[in-house]
């Protein structure tokens, strides 16, 4: 049995769509790192490495005291900051009951942080800063995460444009058929629309009804709707020329939809149908290009859908189990992989139907939405994660605070070497999620044809 090949440009072209987001990815990961790396200069702290990638390095350079490289595994980033962890309380020594993995692993990692201290530059750790100093820093790299994604929204939304209904006629049906049949295919003996028997053809661009202009293909089919029986004039623009056509819309049964375009449903669950008049025409989409006020709100939105996704995370990962495991399929809104989001890319560049300028829209949109979710989950107050140093830094804050207010000894920086070995969980949870979401990426990929 003889396997389908696909032709060599489109397999070209599914191969640039990968790269692209590779490439976006690898930006947006070196962007991230350099929100952390330029306040933490500014700050005077020691920064001995800024790495993207993980495990051995392929290229590095220094340049001062720091570390500039690439390393071989593209899923990430860091820059190395002298004294991360503060000094144990009782100098540093490690004691004598400390003997289990855990404790030696917190010591370790103060060892570590302190041999990245050179000898008199104390005052250049991070832990040494005051708490808002590190807290700019820790929040750096998601906030250039948020600046990229504003930019790349505003481009898709300003510069492309959003696929909206136009008034051009896209497909004109060639008979009745009801919403509520069980096939739309026309049946033997079945009527002719009212929009084929009336002339319309596809490219058609409607002018106006009965004498009032049309700015909206919403106005069109309102019109239509509310005028079963009734005979309309309409004027169309058809290559360049006005034309009337006389169309009376047939009484028939339609799905009520919601102002999204969903289909209302009772409460029993049953999708709610109405009679309504109907020519059998359908719109053809166009991009209009949205103001700048569009940006914010679309990414807003973005933010919103990716902290309800994590939010949602356990049940969701449960179902890419079942998923991956199982004969159900993927949720096309549900978590993937970097091996996922290079599929759907690669499928979007690959389709040559579509036209180039919409495929480069989507790949913009679609690292867009990656920065977007770098952003949220790098908020999440978990070690090793920016959000989790975030939330120590608050929590040394609150310390000192109520330390003033009685009037009690200073604290000193909260020892978050001792969450070691919560953040080895963290990074084991992390790294079995990452691991499942490309099995199920490959054996059952989210699709976008």
């Amino acid at each position: 049995m003889l396997g389908y090949c696909w032709p060599v440009d489109t397999v070209l072209l599914y191969i640039l769509g990968i790269l692209v987001v590779v490439i976006g990815l690898a930006v947006s990961i070196g962007l991230h790192e350099i929100g952390h790396l330029v306040p933490a200069k500014l700050f005077k702290v020691r920064v001995g490495q800024y790495m993207i990638g993980f495990g051995p390095t392929l290229f590095s350079r220094k340049k001062g005291e720091t570390e500039y490289g690439i390393k071989a595994i593209p899923l990430g980033g860091y820059i190395s900051m002298a004294g991360m962890y503060p000094p144990a309380k009782d100098g540093g020594t490690a004691r004598a009951s400390s003997t289990g993995f855990f404790q030696t692993m917190v010591q370790d990692a103060r060892t570590s942080s302190a041999e990245s201290v050179p000898e008199g530059e104390t005052g250049r750790t991070f832990y040494a800063l005051p708490i808002w100093k590190r807290i700019i820093i820790m929040l750096g790299g998601p906030f250039m995460n948020l600046v990229i994604a504003v930019v790349l929204f505003g481009v898709v939304l300003c510069g492309f444009g959003v696929q909206q209904l136009s008034t051009t006629i896209g497909s004109v049906s060639a008979c009745v058929v009801p919403d509520t049949a069980t096939s739309q295919a026309c049946p033997a003996g079945a009527a002719t629309s009212p929009g084929a028997l009336a002339g319309f053809k596809p490219g058609d661009t409607i002018v106006s009804i009965d004498g009032k202009a049309i700015g909206s293909w919403n106005q069109a089919t309102a019109v239509i709707r509310d005028s079963p029986g009734k005979s309309l004039d309409f004027v169309v623009s058809r290559a360049g020329t006005d034309k009337t056509l006389t169309a009376t819309p047939l009484l028939t049964e339609r799905y009520l939809t919601d102002a999204q375009g969903n289909v209302v449903k009772n409460s029993a669950g049953k999708q709610v149908t109405q009679k309504v008049g109907m020519l059998g025409i359908g719109a053809a989409y166009e991009y209009v290009q949205q103001p700048l006020s569009a940006v914010l709100p679309a990414v807003g939105n973005n933010i919103g859908a990716a902290f309800q996704m994590i939010i949602n995370l356990p049940q969701r990962m449960v179902a890419v189990v079942n998923a991956a495991f199982g004969s159900g399929p993927r949720d096309a809104n549900g978590p993937v992989s970097v091996v996922g989001v290079g599929r759907m890319a690669g499928e979007i560049t690959s389709i040559n139907t579509i036209p180039i300028v919409e495929r480069m829209s989507y790949l913009l949109g679609l690292i867009g939405s990656v920065n977007v979710a770098l952003l949220v989950f790098n908020l999440v107050p978990l070690l090793p994660l920016d959000g989790g140093h975030v939330a120590g830094a608050l929590w040394e804050g609150i310390r000192r605070s109520f330390a003033r207010l009685f009037k009690r000894k200073d604290p000193g920086p909260v020892d978050i070497a001792k969450l070691l070995p919560l953040t080895l969980a963290v990074v084991v949870i992390l790294g079995g999620m990452s691991v499942l979401l490309i099995y199920a990426d490959i054996v059952k990929p989210i699709t976008v044809l």
